[in-house]
């Protein structure tokens, strides 16, 4: 089941959230919104399950919806929230931004704070991921446990900002139909090494048809804008004030190197490896049981309280 729940953030930006719960073992049903249905802010500041949160941050171009295979699978045992970030899905894309590391760090801050999601389990991909360990070294009261996918520490420079500028102007739009984009970005894309039909359908679900076709939901010069705040820095001093357990996992194909995954290990004060050997970039859409296998023991281990309750079920509190 999904609701959605609109959130303040930062300078008053709305932001859409969405939150993934299975009705819990023996237990009775909670009734639910429609993902669709109305979003009047009504469940803002809600009172906090009983289960241990994760606030899921997808990483650029991404949104909320691309968790939900994973989602549904951590809400086994988790209230989990995933969020669309400012200038993504449903949230909002001011003209004027800002969409700096502080807009964004302090947006996921908003979330955890107004829907009682503290001490909250992290996950992040990609830019989300950054997004995570920034707000996990600068507000450790509210992070349990952090898990960063395919995110690199290093900086990438200013050419691979250039390599982003000319993929964005080779995008044939507008498609005239999804069918067109999941082809081109599946199979026609010169960033695509091999056909790929997960990738063509996860750029399918960034895409809103306009009056001439469909394009892409988010503004390009505004992910330029937002990538550039964080492509040309290292950030490497901000991984080691994580204070909380963190995973580093990779997919074998994905962005992340295994050596410059297993540093990160080392710098991180609490730091575990994971990666799936057959995974890239989008290991946790594509593949997400092989994601939640290979991230479980780490979530057992440091973001459930498991104790048998009266009938032998083993329940998980907030711990």
């Amino acid at each position: 089941m999904v609701r959605r729940i609109d959130v303040t953030g930062a300078g008053g930006v709305h932001l859409a959230a969405w939150e993934f719960t299975e009705p819990p073992q023996g237990g009775r049903e909670t009734r639910r919104e429609p993902a669709d249905g109305p979003a009047d802010g009504s469940d803002e500041g809600a009172e906090p399950d009983s289960a241990p949160g994760v606030l899921l941050l997808h990483g650029l171009l991404g949104r909320a919806s691309h968790w939900a295979p994973a989602a549904r699978l951590l809400g086994r045992r988790h209230r989990v929230v995933a969020l669309d970030q400012r200038g993504h899905g449903h949230s909002d894309k001011p003209p004027e931004g800002p969409f700096t590391r502080e807009a964004y760090i302090a947006d996921a801050e908003a979330v955890i704070e107004r829907l009682g999601l503290a001490p909250v389990t992290l996950v992040g991909h990609s830019m989300g991921a950054l997004t995570a360990w920034q707000l996990a070294a600068r507000r450790p009261d509210l992070v349990r446990a952090l898990v960063i996918c395919d995110m690199r520490a290093a900086a990438r420079g200013a050419a691979s900002q250039r390599q982003w500028e000319e993929w964005f102007r080779s995008w044939p739009l507008p498609f005239a139909s999804l069918a067109d984009v999941r082809r081109w970005f599946g199979e026609e894309d010169a960033w695509t090494e091999r056909p790929s039909p997960s990738r063509g359908d996860f750029f399918a679900e960034v895409m809103i048809e306009r009056a001439d076709g469909w394009r892409p939901v988010f503004s390009r010069a505004q992910m330029l804008a937002s990538r550039a705040t964080w492509a040309h820095d290292a950030h490497w001093d901000e991984l080691a004030q994580v204070s909380c357990p963190a995973l580093v996992f990779r997919g074998f194909d994905g962005d992340l190197g295994r050596a410059e995954a297993q540093e990160m290990v080392r710098v991180l004060p609490r730091g575990q490896y994971a990666e799936v050997a057959d995974g890239g970039h989008l290991v946790h859409y594509e593949q997400p049981t092989a994601w939640y296998a290979a991230i479980e023991p780490f979530l057992d281990a440091h973001c459930l309280d498991l104790a048998p309750d009266g009938d032998g079920v083993r329940t998980s509190g907030a711990g």
